[in-house]
């Protein structure tokens, strides 16, 4: 294990390079989900090579719209790392809930067995606890249920290269395209998530630490004004502060019927006006329409938009 110290934040944990035919921990550390996506994404980790296991209670239905109690998905997730023969937890979709394991975890325990904990969306709460307390890096990408049970569901370069702990880098090929170009590359710790869900964790005990970050921001389904609201929110709260730069994702879905193409694109721009930083926007990492790119939250990363839009990540 490699320990990094990062200013403001924990020691970075470093697990082992994921070998061929390691195991695999599935939960629903969220929402309740479907045993037939869930059985899809099964049989494609299975055809990669790995040993998917599901936990006692992925199956669990409610109460509401929960997977199970909040008790009964925090032991789902301290067994999985605990576990021996896990060498990657893997959540199998977001949807809402895992902000409710967040008084309960056991951060020692978890310390103690780092291991590549991959989500997005619901679970970006989860993920930047982890990354800030304990130093756990955060792996926002591909889910089982949710995107290995689709087809070109998974960007498998970013996936493999990121739970071998290789660097590697993203470009035009997966979206990414300047919003704000700068003259040169800017380097920073890679942070960020769901827009929403790091505006709802602000004033909580596990409010994000953005500042000085580069920061990757992604969200579906949010209309251009909301995304302004929430951008609005986090400039407010001193999230933005120092920020080296800026990288949005695909924005799925985040547009008004009838609304000019480019509006969400002038929104940011305006909410963002005068932070003079580059920013790019489209990069295809959480929410995304295919090829759900890994990006490694907690490691160095550099954004060049000078010329072709690059992402260079470790």
């Amino acid at each position: 294990m490699v320990d990094q110290l990062h200013p403001g934040a924990a020691t970075l944990r470093r697990s082992a390079p994921v070998a061929d035919g390691a195991g695999v921990s599935l939960l629903a550390p969220a929402a309740a989900v479907n045993p037939e996506r869930v059985k899809r994404g099964e049989t494609a980790l299975r055809e990669l090579g790995f040993l998917p296991r599901l936990s006692d209670h992925a199956f669990a239905s409610g109460p509401l719209y929960f997977a199970g109690s909040p008790q009964q998905r925090l032991d789902d997730l301290h067994a999985a790392f605990s576990d021996s023969q896990t060498a990657m937890v893997m959540s199998l979709r977001g949807g809402y809930g895992s902000n409710y394991l967040l008084d309960g975890i056991d951060w020692e325990r978890i310390a103690q067995h780092p291991k590549p904990f991959f989500g997005y969306s619901d679970l970006t709460g989860l993920q930047l606890a982890l990354l800030d307390r304990v130093g756990l890096p955060a792996f926002h990408g591909p889910m089982a249920a949710a995107d290995f049970s689709r087809p070109e569901g998974v960007h498998r370069e970013s996936f493999f290269a990121a739970i071998q702990g290789r660097p590697y880098s993203v470009s035009a090929n997966e979206g990414m395209r300047a919003l704000k170009a700068g003259e040169n590359p800017v380097r920073g710790v890679l942070y960020g998530g769901c827009l929403s869900i790091l505006v709802t964790m602000l004033g909580t005990p596990w409010e994000p630490r953005t500042e000085g970050k580069l920061l990757f921001l992604e969200d579906v389904g949010a209309k251009p004004y909301q995304v302004d609201r929430m951008l609005w929110q986090l400039r407010h709260a001193g999230k933005l502060e120092g920020v080296k730069g800026i990288v949005f994702g695909e924005m799925l879905n985040c547009h008004s019927p009838g609304a000019p193409e480019d509006l969400l694109e002038r929104a940011i721009l305006s909410a963002l006006e005068g932070i003079e930083i580059p920013m790019a926007i489209g990069l295809r990492s959480g929410h995304v329409s295919r090829q759900n790119v890994t990006l490694t939250f907690g490691v160095e990363a550099e954004l060049s938009l000078g010329g072709e839009p690059r992402l260079q990540v470790g």
